[in-house]
């Protein structure tokens, strides 16, 4: 499957990135692509929110922010904190994904990547409005 190409910004900022975390950063870009695609997400708008790379899916869903984790070396992907995403999502997916808050999921640099998991929750998120309304989006 072949993504759009890495936009100037999102790329330097990946490039500043420890190598693990930013090959990490990639393949979770890759994948929110891939579900933007699969849930017929079509304005899915790419650019940086608060300096880290976001993937805004208009009004369909919520924003999906992938940010560097220092304290842990690995990724956080970020929702928007007044979202009930991510208690369902400790709900759904406990003792699969670890998570921060009410605001993130954290992803290590040093397992394998859930990517089902982390496939429904990209997808939860792109769609979220849309589900709650179907007006939107």
């Amino acid at each position: 499957m072949t993504f759009p190409e890495t936009p100037t910004a999102i790329a330097a900022v990946f490039a500043a990135m420890p190598l693990a975390t930013q090959a990490r950063a990639r393949e979770l870009r890759a994948l929110v692509h891939e579900v933007a695609k699969a849930e017929g997400v079509t304005k899915l708008e790419e650019g940086l929110r608060w300096r880290e790379p976001a993937f805004l899916p208009g009004r369909a869903g919520t924003a999906v922010r992938i940010a560097p984790d220092g304290a842990r070396d690995g990724l956080k992907m970020l929702v928007h904190c007044q979202t009930s995403l991510i208690e369902d999502w400790r709900a759904r997916f406990d003792g699969r994904l670890d998570f921060e808050g009410n605001r993130a999921v954290l992803i290590p640099t040093d397992a394998p990547l859930d990517r089902d998991a982390l496939a429904a929750c990209i997808a939860d998120a792109l769609t979220y409005r849309r589900k709650r309304d179907p007006k939107n989006g």
